[in-house]
């Protein structure tokens, strides 16, 4: 396995591990502080919603969590391909899963695993589950039994039962074929399908096609024995009888011959270039085999430059990810109060998603790629960090069940609806995404300051094993060999570049730099060689000032201000030099950006008009439009303070200078942030809640922020350094391995250069 995107086993426990066991926590989404609360959650106010569900169940979807609940159940015989290992052992994937429940769709889940291999057991034990859920997400459940299990639950249940493994891949796979049959002016019910892979995802996924109009006899299904064909006894059962066709073929490479489409959910190297080149023009090869594929891209189109191939894998285009499906599907599903998910829901998320990718790519989609996305031949699925995810599948498959008569309670309102899913989601994961996409599109050499912290030594190794570039370590070789060893690392060293004083050759080099730069600032030659020789932070921001790397990422174990004047040093970083720190906060689905956090101490209108100007670039940099407030103690004059004065005459700086985006001043925060409160001043120039806040001094800005992340638990993105010539970024002394390697990201992708 290459080093790019290689995790190894010590990193891989250490994030199922700390800072606390697991992948996710339950939090009361109720008021538990008082003896009343406790009153009203507990006894007696909870026997008022007891009566009301005993009276009426569908009131259980208004009273409790079951609307929103997904039960997600395994019993560990067919782990991510890792074959039967057991209900225990399957409970980090199936928390994986849950965990993807709430990042893309904001359905709750929990994992059930049952320790039985028996469906009947397994039936019975989900079967009386039921009142507790809106729906059972059925996972990693070996072929045969995870058809009858799901088959039994769909006719004994009055909620959805979806087996992700047989249909996430077949609506992905579906959704693919539609662009792909699109682009090459082909149709369902014409052409020829071989599917190669006769388990839960294969059955699946023909069935699936056949229901959008492929044609039975079109369809050429094989397993590890050949050709499923009407007659055969060996290896058959009654899954793949369905499937079976007159044919005289009898192999893949017979099979194989004209056909028009391929299927894959096999094994590598399943299909040949010869396979490849017998197939009829314009072939559509869809190899989903994991962790590799059938037939890779680059053999595909060596022998047939005009084949549309999409894989499994996300360094291809085009990838075949479920997690395009299932949180939708269940979020339309539950949001109909479904009785089921049918054929109708799953075409229809097939069809959104189709339709989706055909649709002009959003520019901060296109950004977190790092390059342009247009609908064509290696742009057929969307990608799944769009956002326009969350709005345009979900009310597909809501309309699908009304239609289809599966709906308890139909939407009335859908365009509130689907305003209603925008408003969902946590921008906190796609805007890290999309940092951290863009700093591999980058590839820059990152230097990592302060080689003697283990947060940071993991970091580097993380930087370059996830493909953003280049880590260059400033620390010496046998302290970071050891500090490795102790963090399971030992493997990295070798793939560290390692620099200090004595070992580059450029030392004298930067001593004439910097002594130019400080001699008439009361440096002399011994001052610049302890500084120069010594100092990681200013040694550092000399290897970057002449080109020994593209950036740089310190402050892990020093103070910001006493980081920031080192670094002076060398580059011009104060706030006379245009240099800003602004801070993104994200909490609840929301995100604000507050300076300055970093430079000004205590800014004027033109320092203030300044960090504004800074902060809306760093909100744009995310993707996000800003809308700025400058925020006082005072609105727009009331009370009278000399205080205020600079937040009030800021803005009017800022209509001098004419920029493009909206802001207003001064203001409270709770007008700044609350369009109920803005409401009360019909005449404020902002039109929704103010994103990028600027504070007037520096302690407003540090208290705000910290105050946010240790009472509300916000995550914290910076300070983020900008109006600095070179991409340089400094951590706070508390960051976690993952700061690091966010911070190195930013700096990577010059955010806010």
């Amino acid at each position: 396995m290459s080093n790019r995107n290689r995790i190894t086993r010590e990193e891989a426990l250490a994030y199922h591990h700390s800072p606390t066991p697991g992948k996710y926590e339950i939090n009361a989404s109720k008021p538990m502080v008082t003896q009343r609360d406790l009153s009203l959650a507990y006894s007696p106010g909870v026997a008022v919603p007891v009566e009301a569900i005993a009276q009426d169940p569908g009131t259980a979807y208004d009273y409790t969590v079951k609307g929103n609940m997904v039960a997600v159940v395994s019993n560990g015989t067919a782990i991510l391909g890792m074959g039967n290992l057991g209900a225990l052992a399957s409970k980090p994937v199936m928390e994986g899963k849950a965990v993807l429940f709430k990042r893309f769709a904001d359905v709750n889940a929990i994992d059930i695993e049952l320790d039985t291999e028996d469906p009947e057991e397994f039936i019975n034990a989900v079967r009386l589950m039921g009142p507790s859920f809106g729906g059972i997400n059925l996972e990693d459940i070996k072929a045969p039994e995870c058809f009858i299990i799901e088959s039994r639950l769909k006719e004994i249940m009055d909620i959805p039962v979806f087996h992700d493994d047989q249909h996430g891949t077949a609506v992905i796979c579906a959704a693919g074929l539609i662009n792909a049959l699109h682009l090459t002016g082909k149709k369902i019910e014409d052409v020829r399908i071989v599917l190669n892979g006769a388990g839960a995802a294969g059955i699946a996924c023909i069935e699936l096609l056949k229901a959008m109009g492929a044609r039975h006899d079109n369809c050429i299904v094989c397993d590890t024995k050949g050709v499923i064909w009407q007659g055969r006894s060996e290896g058959m059962n009654q899954w793949k009888s369905a499937h079976a066709v007159r044919t005289d073929l009898r192999t893949l490479e017979e099979a194989m011959r004209g056909a028009d489409v391929f299927l894959g959910v096999s094994v590598k190297g399943a299909v040949t270039p010869e396979m490849v080149a017998s197939m009829a023009p314009d072939p559509i090869i869809f190899a989903m085999a994991n962790p590799d594929p059938e037939i890779t891209p680059e053999e595909a189109h060596a022998i047939r430059p005009d084949a549309i191939v999409a894989t499994g894998r996300s360094d291809y285009p085009n990838q075949v990810n479920n997690v395009l499906g299932f949180p939708y599907l269940f979020r339309g599903a539950l949001d109909i109060h479904a009785r089921a998910i049918n054929d109708e829901m799953k075409i229809a998320c097939a069809e959104a998603l189709a339709s989706l990718a055909r649709q002009p790519v959003p520019e901060e989609v296109a950004l977190a790629y790092g390059r342009k996305l247009t609908f064509g031949r290696d742009y057929i699925i969307p990608t799944p960090f769009d956002p326009r995810l969350i709005h345009v599948v979900p009310p597909a498959v809501a309309r699908a069940g009304m239609e289809t008569g599966v709906a308890r309670r139909p939407i009335i309102d859908m365009e509130a609806y689907e305003l209603s899913l925008k408003s969902r989601m946590d921008p906190t994961a796609s805007i890290l995404q999309g940092i951290h996409a863009r700093a591999r599109a980058a590839q820059a050499t990152m230097i990592f300051a302060e080689g003697d912290d283990p947060r940071v030594l993991r970091a580097a190794v993380a930087y370059q094993r996830s493909g953003m570039g280049r880590a260059i370590v400033v620390g010496r070789e046998p302290d970071v060999a050891e500090k490795l060893a102790a963090e399971g690392l030992a493997d990295a060293v070798d793939e560290l570049e390692v620099v200090n004083a004595a070992n580059t050759p450029h030392l004298a080099t930067y001593k004439d730099f910097l002594y130019a730069r400080l001699q008439r600032k009361g440096f002399d030659r011994a001052d610049i060689h302890r500084l120069a020789a010594r100092d990681r932070h200013v040694f550092s921001a000399l290897m970057l000032a002449h080109g020994h790397g593209d950036a740089m990422v310190t402050g892990a174990t020093r103070k910001s201000a006493h980081v920031l004047s080192l670094i002076n040093h060398v580059f011009d970083v104060t706030a006379e030099d245009g240099a800003v720190g602004i801070t993104a906060v994200l909490l609840r689905g929301r995100i604000v950006f507050i300076g300055d956090t970093l430079v000004h101490e205590w800014p004027d209108e033109e320092d203030l008009a300044d960090i504004a100007e800074r902060g809306a670039a760093v909100a744009r940099g995310m993707g996000i439009e800003p809308r700025v407030a400058f925020l006082s103690f005072s609105t727009f004059g009331y009370p009278v303070s000399e205080r205020a004065t600079k937040m009030h005459r800021a803005p009017q700086v800022l209509d001098a200078r004419g920029v493009d985006f909206e802001y207003d001043g001064e203001m409270t925060v709770d007008v700044a942030l609350n369009m109920d409160q803005m409401a009360h001043y019909p005449f404020c120039r902002l039109t929704g809640p103010a994103n990028v806040l600027v504070v007037p001094a520096r302690h407003s800005a540090s208290i705000s922020v910290k105050l946010l992340q240790e009472m509300a638990g916000a995550t914290i993105i910076g300070p983020i350094l900008t109006g600095v010539d070179r991409p340089i970024q400094i951590c706070s002394t508390g960051s976690t391995v993952n700061d690091i390697v966010n911070m190195a990201a930013i700096a990577a992708c010059r955010l806010g250069q």
